[in-house]
């Protein structure tokens, strides 16, 4: 397995450096989470995720640097806006899980693991994208319903609502927990193992282009079905 580096974008390094102040943020004591505090992790960010990499691979010069922290701050202000963080009782930030499920070897990172006021979890993903379009909610939170299974299967305990952040826009989707589609994602996931182990054994790894496959994929010209062949 080649396991090529994927190459930063600006989107993603901003998606990176928000997180980054947000996990700080919520390791604090909760009266102590206020935006003053939140305004102090914006230096370390730009150490700990503005590498030289991941500058050169973005073309972060001066300019676009400003503009970065341009609309941090405005992410700051808006998520101030939206919820309180000091009233927030969470499990843990950013949560390594890793869990096995029908066979299948499944991992995530969880932004937020809340506890309501009912003793409920809530799974709580920040986005700092574009609204999605609601009439494809099946996938707009696909990732919250594994990791949903994740903590099903790692903590004994299935949450009861998943909540995207959209920290750039001032809103929050909400989605209640269904089992049948927690069930559903698991099977996908057991699916795509086995293909991915029959690929292996049979030492042919077919290409499954698709419209949400391709759409952020930065390999399109070693790709097979460009009739690149894959070297054994």
């Amino acid at each position: 397995m080649e396991r090529l580096p994927q190459p930063a974008s600006y989107a993603s390094a901003k998606g990176n450096f928000a997180h980054y102040i947000f996990e700080h943020l919520f390791k604090l004591p909760a009266p102590e989470r206020t935006i003053e505090r939140a305004r102090k992790y914006v230096e370390p960010a730009i150490e700990s995720v503005l590498t030289e990499k991941v500058r050169e691979e973005i073309g972060l010069d001066d300019e676009k640097l400003k503009g970065l922290l341009h609309e941090t701050e405005e992410i700051l202000v808006t998520y101030f806006e939206m919820e309180d963080p000091r009233e927030v009782t969470h499990e843990g930030v950013e949560l390594r899980m890793g869990v096995t499920i029908e066979g299948a070897p499944l991992f995530g990172i969880l932004d937020r693991l809340d506890r309501d006021k009912d003793g409920n979890l809530i799974i709580v993903d920040y986005k700092t994208g574009g609204l999605p379009n609601r009439s494809f909610d099946s996938t707009t939170f696909a990732n919250a319903e594994l990791y949903a299974a994740l903590c099903k299967e790692k903590l004994g305990e299935l949450p009861t609502t998943m909540r995207l952040l959209y920290v750039a826009h001032g809103e929050a989707v909400e989605r209640p927990v269904a089992e049948v589609n927690i069930r559903a994602r698991e099977k996908a996931a057991a699916s795509a193992w086995q293909k991915i182990n029959t690929y292996y054994n049979d030492g042919d790894f077919p290409a499954t282009p698709s419209k949400n496959a391709c759409r952020f994929c930065n390999f399109k010209d070693l790709c097979r079905s460009q009739g690149v062949a894959v070297p054994s």
